[in-house]
């Protein structure tokens, strides 16, 4: 990624939009050939797809709520979008992971909240499991971007020397 000068790492909002596509298609993909829970088996034993609609945050945390969530969340997400975008042109140079991380994060949030804004509730389709005794909850390509690039964040730390002076990748 060329330097972007005053621009800081806003060029990797391409990683941005390419994550919030992906995941804005697969989720209508998935919504246009399932209907609702039915588990379509792609490792017997492991992994399915299957549609669920989440109208809560993680682990479907404050889902039974009245519907006041959908609008909470929906306003953090806004409120942790414009943060990243700020950060990411903050960043210089040498900040690659720290960039590629930003640029997932915010892909991720902002695939979730076109969802929670515009159909009051996440989509939901990718689930692991073992057997048929334990399910995690079902996730997206969103909720997948956003782990990867807090994963890539908490590497990033470790990346930092002793004075606090970052390394550069």
């Amino acid at each position: 990624m060329p330097d972007a000068g005053r621009f800081g790492r806003l060029p990797w909002l391409w990683l941005s939009l390419a994550v919030f596509l992906v995941d804005q298609a697969s989720k209508f993909y998935v919504e246009d050939v399932l209907s609702l829970y039915q588990q379509v088996v792609v490792i017997p034993g492991y992994f399915s797809w299957t549609l669920a609609y989440n109208t809560g945050a993680a682990f479907s945390f404050l889902a039974g709520a009245s519907g006041w969530q959908r609008w909470l969340f929906a306003l953090i997400a806004i409120v942790v979008s414009a943060v990243l975008v700020v950060w990411l042109k903050r960043l210089k140079p040498g900040e690659t992971w720290l960039a590629a991380a930003l640029a997932l994060v915010l892909g991720g949030a902002l695939g979730n909240l076109v969802d929670r804004v515009l159909l009051g509730h996440v989509v939901d389709f990718i689930l692991v499991h073992w057997q048929h005794r334990w399910y995690f909850p079902a996730f997206n390509v969103a909720d997948t971007a956003i782990t990867l690039g807090a994963i890539l964040l908490a590497l990033d730390m470790f990346k930092s020397n002793p004075s606090g002076e970052v390394t550069h990748d």
